[in-house]
């Protein structure tokens, strides 16, 4: 495992597959009593997958994973291949369901008002019908991990370091 901190931006909107992922280790991996991976020793990666929320289905989808790694100390550069980091957007059903019932009531109170039932009727589906609109037009959110966003990978392969001991 190894914790990771962002250098990068990254967002399901704006990153498209293969951009350019930069991170810093955390703190220090350390094995058997050894610095295996010093903190602050740089990862290099790329974008796998970045995809924008629907306007009515689908929800924001961003995944990162890392396939190079400099050392601190000793400046050495090794290939890896980690773990995808992935992010799933927040769903907005509730929202949605908020946003077309709200005016869909008060249209009903207004032309029940105005109308009697007939009037509440043509009221309800007048206000249903606008908050449909805006549901319709209006994307979910996007996933945006920034500077400083904290994650952790896992190797999915061996690594040999040679651990350097001073004396």
């Amino acid at each position: 495992m190894i914790p990771l901190v962002l250098d990068s931006y990254v967002a399901s909107d704006t990153s498209r597959i293969e951009s350019s992922v930069r991170a810093h280790v955390r703190r220090a991996v350390v094995i058997n009593g050894m610095t295996a991976i010093p903190a602050g020793s740089g990862l290099v990666g790329h974008v796998t997958r970045a995809e924008r929320a629907g306007r009515v289905k689908g929800r924001a989808y961003l995944a990162f994973r890392f396939d190079q790694l400099t050392l601190a100390r000793p400046n050495r550069h090794l290939a890896i291949d980690t773990s995808a980091v992935s992010r799933v957007g927040r769903a907005t059903k509730a929202k949605d369901a908020k946003t077309i019932g709200i005016p869909a009531a008060g249209g009903a109170i207004v032309g029940g008002i105005v109308g009697g039932k007939k009037g509440a009727a043509i009221g309800a589906a007048a206000g249903a019908g606008g908050g449909t609109a805006v549901v319709l037009s209006t994307r979910g959110p996007d996933v945006r991990l920034g500077r400083g966003y904290v994650a952790t990978v896992r190797l999915l392969s061996p690594v040999t370091i040679r651990v350097w001991t001073e004396r």
